[in-house]
């Protein structure tokens, strides 16, 4: 644009300075004629000149707001590009996020799979623990009831011996005891059982010959009186004798009465069990028993099953 407007004003110029030669040769008619026009052209010169000026500031002012353009523009992009960095390292980070969640997601799947599977294994477990449960409730039941029908049995064959004292019968938690002083068993010192005590142990051992899935234990127990001198010759201590009298009562529970031997066992105490003092005669009588005890399989010793 600059340059046009420098052509303009130079062909101007030349136009006018024609015209100046020109008029040693022309009327003076067309000599006002061209000086009107040489000023007219002037007048426009001197506007086109001043509309130049105001353009070259306009220009200036324009170049100068273009820099400043430029300059946010590039100032922009200086930040979008960090905006756009920023971005691209955030859609890298949140990609890594999606995809470790996507693995934990995974896993997570298979654990909750597997811990349906577990779930559902502890309920089939559960129920049939439940199932067992109330089976062995219906079985203890039915063994307390059999306990119970025992137990009452004994007490009505046995009246005659219980009303004296010489036989007590106990049932509590599932236990059946029967307590019978040796002096309806054995005379004393002796391992022999007499003719009152097999009576005895033939109306008991019919009841328990009906008792099923019962260990029976016969314990053999005595006062803390010494083994006078020619017993000990046989049965150095009580221990002994307490022992060899339960493990008679025992045979004869399994060879006359027909108990099954894998029922039975026999122990002696000794003196070591005692029921009552020692120091009278009573109480030491009350300490020379034998006694026969059922109880549920489940609870004998390892040793027993």
């Amino acid at each position: 644009m600059k340059m046009n407007r420098k052509r303009q004003i130079v062909c101007v110029s030349l136009l006018i300075l024609g015209l100046l030669a020109l008029g040693s040769c022309v009327s003076k008619k067309d000599y006002l004629v061209k000086v009107e026009e040489g000023e007219r052209l002037s007048g426009e010169l001197a506007a086109l000149r001043s509309e130049y000026d105001t353009l070259e500031g306009q220009k200036a002012s324009l170049d100068k707001e273009l820099a400043a353009l430029k300059e946010d523009n590039l100032k922009l992009e200086e930040i979008l590009q960090a905006r756009s960095d920023t971005l691209s390292k955030n859609i890298v980070d949140l990609r890594g996020h999606v995809a470790d969640l996507k693995k934990e997601n995974s896993l997570l799947k298979g654990e909750n799979e597997d811990l349906r599977k577990n779930v559902r294994a502890l309920e089939e477990k559960n129920a049939t623990l439940q199932s067992e449960t109330q089976a062995l409730e219906r079985k203890r039941k039915e063994e307390m009831e059999e306990m119970r029908g025992t137990y009452e049995n004994l007490l009505e064959n046995m009246k005659g011996e219980i009303e004296k004292g010489e036989i007590t019968i106990t049932q509590l938690r599932g236990k059946l005891k029967v307590n019978m002083l040796d002096e309806i068993l054995f005379d004393s010192g002796k391992t022999t059982i007499k003719p009152q005590g097999v009576e005895v142990l033939e109306r008991v051992g019919s009841i328990l010959l009906n008792v099923k899935d019962k260990a029976i234990s016969i314990e053999g127990h005595t006062d803390d009186v010494p083994i006078g001198a020619e017993l000990s010759k046989k049965y150095p201590t009580n221990w002994e004798l307490s022992a060899v009298r339960a493990t008679t009562v025992a045979r004869y529970l399994q060879e006359k009465i027909g108990i099954d031997p894998g029922l039975l066992s026999a122990i002696g105490y000794g003196e070591y069990q005692p029921v009552a003092p020692n120091e009278s005669e009573e109480g030491r009588a009350k300490n020379r028993r034998i006694e026969i005890v059922l109880v549920p399989m489940e609870i004998v010793p390892i040793s027993r099953k």
